[in-house]
């Protein structure tokens, strides 16, 4: 598959580093050179200094024969254009980054469509839905729910063994999962659920029956909706309050997006530094949202607003190691719910060190969607786990294909591959090793990051 990039930024280059580790053929494109050979001392990938508007350069990058052509480059507009000319010249399917919600509306698809559009990309709306999703439980780090009512549940769990601050205003809160091995755990507490991955000392685990989880272990748990509580109870996260009280710094374009993606009737309050951003934010927000001029960092104006009675801290300034501290800070104040924007994939894996809680990448959740266009299999929904150098997609499960063929353990998936669920009938299920997976089912796969492409021969 012969794929364009048009735009060497934050996304576009995040996107070929993952689509090359998949020995896709990837071309970028990008009118700054400097940028592009920054790029191609990280990257064995071809590149080419063409504006992407250009005709000319469109044809050089080999746009007749391309089967997906993206354009990210940070200019909305640019991105609109040359998503058109490209499919114009010969691409099959085009993809563009765009930065207005307008155009997202479902009775507004059909003119982007006609235009040559094959989908649009808004990645504060896919973010802001992730924040929006791991505030519905305050105990949990990030929640990713299946099927249209959320029957199927992959949720990640900090473990804290006799945490000072988080168990000692819960009364018989006790984790009884750690120092236990997860055959140990399946025959104490039944198979309500699966351990599908752990994220342990910056590396992520794909266990088995004999792996033993530790303190500080971040769990990704597959289980049914019905079992959410129990989990909570065996994780010591019992009696965890509600999220209703948020109190989000920086008053970005994320900020307003959040604020409209979180539930009616909770009580957010924005901080953001620009009196002139204030001003304009009152037009922007939910009605009984209260913007307060100020900086994020301002440990007296947080103490002022009651930071020690938040239910969630969120932090979304442009500025990563500001989200980092100010998320801490909170933690240490008492802030059981604590949300960061990082956008450093460098500091990933500090950000998880340093306990701050939800860890949320645009340029990631972008990749995700624009990656699933890239699977030759029936997958209808692909997203990339922030902290976990991982993936977990729903395969359409087609008549004929290998995972139809024999249970579940005997298909010898890549190492790093676990189905953890599916749906058969609209019903969702967990998914043990004497499963033998039918045609029609839609399967629910985790896989470790640079897998996903190699389950295409199981699927399709």
């Amino acid at each position: 598959m012969k794929t364009i990039i048009a735009g060497a930024g934050a996304v576009g280059t995040h996107l070929a580093r993952m689509l090359s580790v998949e020995n896709i053929n990837v071309i970028l494109i990008d009118g700054d050179e400097e940028r592009l050979s920054k790029v191609n001392n990280d990257l064995d990938i071809m590149t080419l200094a063409v504006e992407p508007t250009s005709i000319e350069g469109m044809k050089n990058a080999g746009i007749d024969n391309a089967d997906l052509f993206i354009a990210v480059t940070p200019d909305e507009s640019e991105n609109i254009a040359c998503a058109m000319m490209a499919r114009q010249l010969g691409a099959k399917r085009t993809v563009a980054r765009i930065d207005n919600y307008e155009y997202m509306k479902p009775e507004n698809r059909k003119i982007f469509e006609t235009m040559g559009i094959s989908s649009l990309i808004y990645p504060e709306l896919l973010a802001s839905r992730e924040i929006a999703d791991s505030c519905k439980f305050s105990w949990v780090r990030q929640l990713w729910e299946f099927g249209d009512n959320g029957e199927l549940v992959l949720l990640s769990v900090k473990m804290h063994d006799d945490h000072p601050i988080y168990d000692k205003e819960i009364s018989n809160a006790s984790n009884v999962l750690v120092d236990h091995t997860l055959k140990e755990i399946g025959m104490k507490h039944g198979h309500k659920f699966h351990v599908v991955a752990i994220k342990r000392n910056g590396e992520t685990v794909h266990p088995y029956g004999d792996e033993k989880i530790l303190p500080r272990d971040l769990v990704f748990f597959m289980t049914t909706r019905d079992n959410v509580p129990e989990i909570a109870r065996l994780s010591g996260k019992e009696g965890y309050p509600n999220v209703k009280n948020t109190l989000i710094i920086g008053g970005g374009k994320l900020s307003v997006r959040a604020d409209w993606a979180l539930p009616a009737g909770m009580d957010i309050r924005i901080v953001e530094p620009s009196l002139a951003r204030c001003e304009k934010l009152g037009s922007l927000l939910k009605n009984n949202t209260m913007v307060i001029n100020g900086e994020g960092h301002d440990m007296e104006l947080l103490i002022d607003e009651g930071i020690d009675k938040l239910d969630a801290f969120i932090a979304l300034t442009e500025n990563d190691e500001e989200n980092i501290l100010a998320c801490v800070a909170a933690r240490r104040r008492g802030v059981r719910k604590t949300i960061a924007q990082v956008e450093n994939l460098d500091y990933m894996d500090m950000a998880e060190s340093l306990d701050v809680g939800t860890v949320i990448n645009k340029k990631m959740i972008a990749a995700s969607h624009i990656y699933q266009m890239l699977l030759k299999s029936s997958v209808d929904n692909v997203k990339m786990l922030t902290v976990a150098e991982a993936d977990v997609a729903e395969f359409v499960v087609k008549e004929g294909s290998k995972v139809t063929r024999d249970k579940v353990m005997n298909l010898g998936l890549p190492r790093g591959v676990n189905i953890g669920g599916v749906f058969r009938h609209g019903k969702g299920m967990l998914v043990s090793g004497q499963t033998v997976l039918q045609a029609g089912d839609k399967a629910v796969v985790f896989c470790i990051a640079g897998t996903l492409k190699r389950l295409d021969k199981f699927f399709n």
